[in-house]
């Protein structure tokens, strides 16, 4: 072998050699890293900050301001965590904070609140800090039963909830060794903070081997199961929320509601009959007028005193007059909300009510959220009084002024009831002739409610029409003008016997249906009898809804009465 080959075969040897001991050495450098733990520490990235807030483990976005009885909460955390329904009015610089029991008021800079229509005194007023709105944690704890710890050293808020439920847990360490709190479920992760026995803990996540644990002062991270053991386990108290829907009249029964219609005369109520099976009577008694939520009222006590000695409730109707620019201004602020409400409050002890039915249509989609302010701060005190809180609401549509501006999901949770207008499917100028309300579209407009809106069936009336619409169809220069009339039950009754006429049975709106030709033009009427009304009996009864609020009892007659009371049945 020439001396350049065995040279070339020395130089592989020694790197050979070279490779072995390098794996050697990470081979040894990996087996430490698999076996020893991180020695290494850092600090959670919210070290620095004055007033951390935590909610399960978790830092928020926006700290909070104040310390002890003065502790404030940002707006944006309370309604993220605590109720998304706690409401900002900018331009009253107000907050206001409402649950079916409780409605209070707070205005930026004022130690003075208001709690369901009373003045009480805040030991700190809330206050906007940058652009930052501050809430005094003491209502917070008063209207949404939260719980908080506030650590003297480090500032640091834990923010729990209603409902939360809290494991606690303290340390375990052996030999008086700290126990290591690590920014991730691994031995490997680098160290939060190392923990003595005995340290206090509240456990927001649990694993085989690992679990999300925070001390009192914030620290939040992952400690080994081993090194823990559990206390109590504790629910922050959630306080009771009864329901307002009069158990003892109403649980298990059926609504069988009648709207009167209320127009500038007096009803006589001895002209009226005994109705048989309606337990409730809805005049349309009350309208906002102005803009300053002023309301009118037609109430007449001797119709309450008629429909009481016949154990009928009445729930009177506010409606907002069908204007739109008005009910802008009337419900565009706290001062004109409580104004309306206020009145109604009077009236409704004024005249014994046993509930109020609100009734607001042509309104800009703009103000719903609005709509549905003004009924969570009516419900409490509703609620307060043992009224009877329900609302009409029409099917689901893409009508600016009729059907967008309400937020059906976000009302349910604020109402006894919810009745269901399911009726002009073809309205009064609709251009062409149609049924009043077919029992598909009818289906079809509950369902939507029930399952796109998630309403409880529970809470849900189905309106029904006690009227129709007689059409007429014109021939005139070669094009059909369409127009309509709407009769009461026994107006059509009486002309189908004058015309002579036989209804035919209709599969597709599940009516019966009449037809007839007089001086060149055709006339069509889809029957409100009671075949209909019986199929919409049914549909209520199938899917499990609370009632039938029928429109208006002043277009019914004695078959209607007959047939309604089956929804009891």
């Amino acid at each position: 072998m020439t001396r350049q080959r065995r040279s070339r075969a020395r130089k592989s040897r020694m790197i050979k050699w070279w490779i072995t001991i390098w794996m050697l050495i990470l081979a040894a450098g990996l087996a430490a890293f698999l076996i020893l733990p991180n020695p290494l520490h850092e600090q959670p990235d919210w070290k620095g900050l004055k007033k951390p807030i935590f909610v399960e483990g978790v830092l928020m976005d926006e700290p909070a301001h104040g310390t002890g009885e003065s502790l404030q909460l940002p707006l944006s955390v309370v309604q993220e965590q605590i109720n998304a329904n706690i409401h900002y009015e900018e331009a009253t610089r107000s907050v206001i904070l409402t649950t079916g029991n409780n409605i209070m008021q707070l205005q930026e800079g004022s130690k003075t609140a208001n709690l369901n229509m009373k003045s009480v005194q805040l030991r700190v007023a809330p206050e906007q800090i940058g652009d930052i709105v501050y809430i005094p944690v003491a209502p917070l704890k008063h209207i949404y039963h939260i719980d908080f710890y506030e650590d003297p050293q480090t500032g640091a808020v834990i923010l729990m909830r209603a409902g939360d439920r809290i494991q606690y847990a303290h340390t375990t360490a052996e030999n008086d060794q700290a126990v290591p709190i690590r920014a991730a479920a691994s031995i490997h992760s680098r160290i939060y903070a190392d923990v003595t026995a005995n340290q206090r803990l509240r456990i927001w996540e649990t694993g085989e081997q690992w679990v999300l644990a925070q001390l009192d002062n914030g620290v939040a991270g992952y400690i080994q199961r081993q090194h823990i053991s559990l206390n109590d386990l504790v629910t922050v108290p959630v306080p009771n929320s009864p329901d307002n829907r009069k158990e003892t009249d109403w649980r298990g029964k059926k609504v069988n509601l009648a709207w009167e219609a209320v127009y500038d005369s007096r009803i006589n109520p001895h002209s009226i009959g005994e109705l048989p099976g309606v337990n409730v009577l809805s005049p349309t008694w009350f309208e906002i007028i102005d803009s300053k939520g002023n309301v009118r009222s037609n109430a007449d006590m001797e119709y309450v005193n008629w429909a009481h000695n016949r154990n009928k409730e009445v729930w009177a109707l506010l409606s907002n007059g069908f204007d739109a620019d008005r009910t802008t201004v009337a419900l565009g602020t706290y001062e004109n909300r409580s104004r309306i409400i206020t009145q109604m409050l009077e009236y409704a002890s004024m005249y014994q009510l046993d509930g109020i039915n609100i009734d607001f249509e042509s309104v800009h989609t703009s103000d719903g959220p609005n709509v549905v302010q003004f009924i969570r701060e009516l419900k409490p005190l509703a609620t307060q009084r043992d009224l009877v809180l329900s609302m009409d609401v029409t099917p689901k549509s893409n009508s600016e002024l009729w059907s967008k501006f309400l937020d059906r999901r976000a009302l349910a949770p604020s109402l006894d009831y919810m009745m269901l207008m399911a009726y002009d499917e073809h309205w009064a100028s609709s251009p062409q002739a149609g049924s009043v309300a077919s029992l598909p579209w009818v289906e079809n407009a509950v369902q939507r409610v029930l399952q796109e809106d998630e309403v409880p069936a529970d809470k849900l009336i189905l309106g029904v029409p006690l009227y129709t619409r007689v059409w007429t169809e014109q021939q005139t220069n070669g094009k059909t003008k369409v127009s309509s009339r709407a009769l009461g039950m026994q107006r059509v009754a009486n002309l189908i016997k004058e015309k002579g006429i036989q209804p035919v049975y209709d599969q597709t709106t599940g009516q019966n249906y009449v037809e007839y030709k007089e001086n060149g033009a055709i006339h069509k009427i889809w029957l409100e009898d009671e075949v209909s009304l019986q199929a919409r009996v049914q549909l209520a009864s199938k899917l499990g809804l609370a009632g039938i609020a029928s429109w208006t009892r002043g277009l019914g007659d004695d078959r209607a009465w007959n047939v309604l009371d089956n929804i009891k049945k």
